[in-house]
């Protein structure tokens, strides 16, 4: 099969834990990575976090005899430790106890290691395609349009903006959830070339959350941190 015939989600990172050196640098992980597959390679349990350390993986490609532990136990302990990721066993041979094992302890599937590679990289999609497919929605939040000439409500609403307005939210949403300075704030905008008079500030937003209230039928998320700045909590 072509590897370009899968209907195949992208980006999709595999962690290949395996002691068996042949296996992984010299079979699974050129395989994989010839079908498109982002292959990260560790040798041993303690390798693996190490990974998780950098980054999470989509589907850990693992075998179930390891040098440090052993398949099972590992399963077990990423599917106790709430570890969102796709577990797929190999073995050699794959005998039945060990399948029913495998999945009992956690795999979403279990291979042979002389599996063909289309079964294998199919195998590996699928489960990839059933992770993002069960992942949550992200949750609407206030953002703004692409020009930045409006204000987007988490129930997508619009309020157009002027010049100050703008920027002003601009420069919040760069840091949700933090306090940005208001001297930092104001000499941003004056750098901008935005001509207002620093104390007539507190106005101006006075003015932009009644607007948004008014347009929008709900209030911005805007804090103020009296003798500090503002606060965007979105």
């Amino acid at each position: 099969m072509s590897r370009n015939s899968f209907d195949r989600p992208s980006s999709v990172c595999v962690l290949l834990l395996t002691g068996d050196t042949p296996l992984r640098d010299w079979a699974l992980g050129p395989t994989l990575e010839q079908f498109g597959f982002d292959v990260v390679k560790a040798g041993c349990v303690m390798e693996m976090y190490e990974v998780f350390e950098k980054r999470l993986p989509d589907i850990v490609l693992l075998d179930i005899s390891l040098p440090d532990s052993n398949g099972f136990a590992v399963a077990r302990k990423l599917r106790t430790e709430r570890i969102d990721v796709g577990i797929v066993m190999v073995s050699r041979p794959l005998k039945r106890a060990d399948l029913v094992r495998g999945l009992r302890e956690g795999a979403d599937a279990c291979l042979s290691k002389s599996v063909d590679d289309d079964v294998l990289v199919a195998t590996l999609y699928s489960v990839a395609r059933r992770l993002r497919s069960a992942a949550p929605a992200a949750v609407a939040t206030w953002s703004l349009s692409s020009d930045g000439w409006l204000l987007l409500s988490p129930a997508g609403a619009g309020v157009k903006l002027n010049e100050m307005e703008r920027q002003f939210l601009g420069i919040l949403m760069r840091k949700p959830y933090e306090i940005v300075l208001r001297d930092s704030i104001i000499a941003t905008l004056m750098d901008g070339v935005i001509e207002f008079k620093p104390h007539q500030f507190d106005s101006i937003i006075q003015r932009l959350r009644r607007k948004v209230i008014l347009s929008l039928g709900e209030p911005l998320p805007l804090d103020v941190v009296r003798g500090a700045g503002y606060v965007l909590a979105i």
